[in-house]
């Protein structure tokens, strides 16, 4: 099957997508949004797949929302089509976590706005030293997607993830480990191993096993998604027809620090 914003493959009971629009650092428009949401019903039907693995193409594994993207629907007062994009991403971190299968994402590199958040939503995260988990919203003047809050304080606590949010600060991956988000982080040259060795000790277990503990996960913690959902999507809607997300886009288009006034 061919697609146009990433590959996939299958081999050996592992699926891999991998984010392959480098050019713009992965960031995520609609076309990927959809097909990364295929990948992710293939990967629920088909019986032959026991792990998904994503990673990415590039020195970024991505920024997030893509930017050039944003720009041009500001200045096409287009907002509409950034808000469909808020309803995907959130949709693929909730495919993600309800997978019922064993999701691995594997980054080299940034990760930031909705990747981050997705990262959250992934049962593993191998990542190298380069790689840096940014939630990149507040410099738009948007908040976390892709579920990221609820997400996110399930996994690093709410203080924590609270504090990121508002900070927009780089959260490293020897911190990300030590907080919990991270299952391993190494040198770049030993990710491949790294991973390698991780698929190889989660072939030998029962995909039963995992289905069923993947669903307690969800029943025990996650199960609240749906009503969190249209939070999240509510707020980012009025967030994305105000003036402060106008003036962080075109900031950020043109290298300088947005002037925020709070309408």
């Amino acid at each position: 099957m061919a697609f146009s914003t990433i590959e996939y493959e299958v081999n050996d009971k592992i699926a891999t997508l991998t984010l392959n629009r480098p050019s713009v650092s992965n960031g995520f428009n609609i076309p990927m949004c959809q097909e990364i949401l295929e990948v992710l019903s293939l990967v629920e039907k088909d019986g032959a797949v026991s792990i998904l693995k994503i990673q990415a193409n590039g020195s970024i594994f991505s920024v997030g929302g893509d930017l050039v993207e944003m720009k041009r629907a500001v200045d096409a007062d287009d907002i509409s089509s950034l808000v469909q994009i808020a309803e995907l991403v959130n949709d693929i971190s909730f495919a993600i976590k309800k997978l019922p299968k064993v999701v691995l994402m594997v980054t080299d590199g940034a990760v930031a706005g909705a990747a981050a958040n997705m990262a959250a939503a992934a049962d593993f995260v191998i990542s190298s030293f380069k790689t840096k988990f940014i939630q990149a919203f507040v410099g738009v003047g948007l908040a976390p997607d892709a579920g990221g809050l609820f997400l996110l304080s399930r996994a690093i606590g709410a203080n924590r993830a609270s504090q990121l949010a508002m900070t927009g600060e780089g959260l490293s991956a020897e911190k990300a480990q030590e907080y919990g988000l991270v299952y391993k982080a190494v040198e770049s040259e030993k990710i491949e191993k790294t991973v390698t060795q991780t698929i190889k000790k989660l072939l030998r277990g029962s995909a039963n096993s995992y289905r069923a503990i993947k669903e307690m996960m969800w029943k025990s913690q996650f199960e609240e998604w749906e009503a969190y959902r249209t939070l999240e999507l509510r707020l980012q809607k009025e967030l994305a027809f105000m003036e402060d997300f106008k003036e962080g886009v075109l900031a950020h288009s043109e290298r300088r620090r947005p002037q925020f006034k709070g309408f």
